[in-house]
C-alpha cells in the first residue's frame, strides 16, 4: 500500500457531485428530476457554520445548505425559504458526501475540541499544515486517524 501524499488527501473536498433531485421535492410539474451540484463540506466549512449558529439547528441546516450549493449559488435568504422537505434532503446528500452522518449536535460536538485534536494528531502522524487538516472533510479526518492508530496497516 502506497503512502499518500497531501495533494492525495486534499483531492476529495474539491470533488463537486452532481445530485438528482426527485420530482416530488420540487414545486411544480417539472416532468421529472431537476439537478444541482454539491460540494462535500470542509473542517474550515464545518467549524465556521457551528460558530456561526451556535445553537441553532435551522441556521445550521441553512449555512451547510448555502456553503455546499455550487450550481446554482443561493444567498442566504433564498436558503431560507427552500421547501423544507428539499432542504432536508440537501442536508442529507451533503451529510453523505461529506462523510457525515451525524445530528447537529453531534455535529458541534464533533466540530470543537475533537476536531482540534484530531488536526494535531494528523499534523503530527503525517506533517500535515494546519491549512491542510482543515481542507479535508470529516470522512476523510476519520479515515486518516484510524490509518493513524498503532497497528493500522
Amino acid at each position: 500500500m502506497a503512502i499518500l501524499s497531501a495533494e492525495d488527501l486534499l483531492a476529495g473536498s474539491s470533488l463537486n457531485h452532481t445530485l438528482d433531485i426527485p420530482p416530488d421535492l420540487l414545486p411544480g410539474d417539472r416532468g421529472g428530476p431537476g439537478r444541482v451540484v454539491l460540494k462535500p463540506l470542509t473542517v474550515k466549512d464545518l467549524q465556521l457554520i457551528v460558530k456561526a449558529a451556535r445553537d441553532d439547528t435551522g441556521l445550521t441546516a441553512a449555512l451547510m445548505i448555502q456553503q455546499a450549493l455550487v450550481e446554482p449559488q443561493l444567498a442566504a435568504g433564498q436558503v431560507g425559504a427552500l421547501p423544507a422537505g428539499l432542504a432536508r434532503y440537501l442536508v442529507d446528500e451533503i451529510n453523505r458526501i461529506s462523510g457525515l452522518s451525524a445530528t447537529s449536535d453531534e455535529l458541534t460536538e464533533y466540530v470543537q475540541a475533537p476536531l482540534a485534536r484530531a488536526c494535531f494528531v494528523l499534523a503530527r502522524e503525517f506533517g500535515w499544515t494546519p491549512e491542510q487538516v482543515s481542507g479535508l472533510t470529516i470522512g476523510q479526518i476519520l479515515l486518516y486517524l484510524q490509518m493513524a492508530r498503532p497497528g493500522a496497516a
